[in-house]
């Protein structure tokens, strides 16, 4: 008889300190299992940059100076990779720690492909 996925999970919260909460659930048999809930704080980082996107979208409608354009989108670059680093970190320092110790050989094979998308 087949076990139910949710029997003999565990789950632990871990609080970074720019406020990122991250919960992780182990299940036994199944491999690493986690999922991130992220704070407020890094949701209002993502909808800042939302928001600035579609400031920009409407500064090329109006046809506004390409230079002009140019450094808002390095700002939101800048942005974005500040968010992305505040995950990757959380991953190494959380998710990969508990792969290694699990010998979980698939979430550091995606572990690497993530970091060659973000290293483009």
């Amino acid at each position: 008889m087949k076990q139910k996925e949710h029997e003999h999970e565990h789950a632990h919260t871990h609080v970074l300190a720019d406020g990122t909460v991250v919960t992780h659930t182990h299940g036994a048999g199944h491999g690493h299992k986690h999922s991130h809930a992220h704070t407020k704080a890094v949701l209002n980082r993502m909808s800042r940059l939302i928001g600035h996107l579609e400031s920009i979208k409407t500064m090329v409608e109006q046809g506004r100076d390409c230079s002009e354009v140019l450094v808002q989108l390095s700002a939101v670059r800048s942005a974005i990779n500040g968010v992305s680093k505040i995950i990757l970190k959380d991953h190494m320092e959380h998710c990969i720690v508990d792969a290694v110790r699990e010998n979980d050989q698939e979430a550091l094979e995606q572990l690497n492909k993530a970091i060659d998308q973000f290293i483009k």
